[in-house]
């Protein structure tokens, strides 16, 4: 878990965020939406209260999209950067893109997901678990 007061935010530095709370375990995710959000080989999130998730600037600069029914992703409209989503079905937490904050949280990533999904030239070479799909 992270020291309270953990600051982040996106490239062009309009919005920055504060975390007043633990920062959970962080998962990468290989699914192609997160890659195409990321345009990278996955991207990695972690859990955060939501009540924890303060933004302190910039707040009018963010957008939402619904990638899917009920994930909601939001980003800065001036530079793009993926900042955090969400699930409607669980307003009590944020999934905070870990490539935005400041410095080091004090967590490190414990598993894949949607390794199935994966990019084909991208190799995973660590020992982490590793969840294939999301079983539909």
């Amino acid at each position: 878990m992270s020291d309270p007061m953990v600051g982040g935010g996106c490239l062009c530095g309009a919005v920055r965020y504060e975390i007043a709370g633990p920062v959970g375990s962080p998962v990468m995710c290989h699914c192609s939406m997160c890659r195409r959000a990321s345009g990278s080989a996955f991207a990695v999130n972690a859990g955060v209260r939501a009540e924890d998730f303060h933004i302190v600037a910039g707040a009018d600069l963010t957008r939402e999209y619904e990638s899917s029914p009920g994930k909601v992703r939001v980003f800065c409209s001036r530079c793009g950067s993926p900042l955090y989503g969400r699930f409607v079905a669980h307003p009590e937490f944020v999934r905070l893109r870990l490539g935005t904050l400041d410095g080091d949280a004090s967590v490190r990533p414990v598993m894949h997901v949607w390794v199935g999904s994966k990019a084909p030239w991208f190799e995973i070479t660590d020992t982490l678990h590793r969840v294939e799909d999301d079983g539909s």
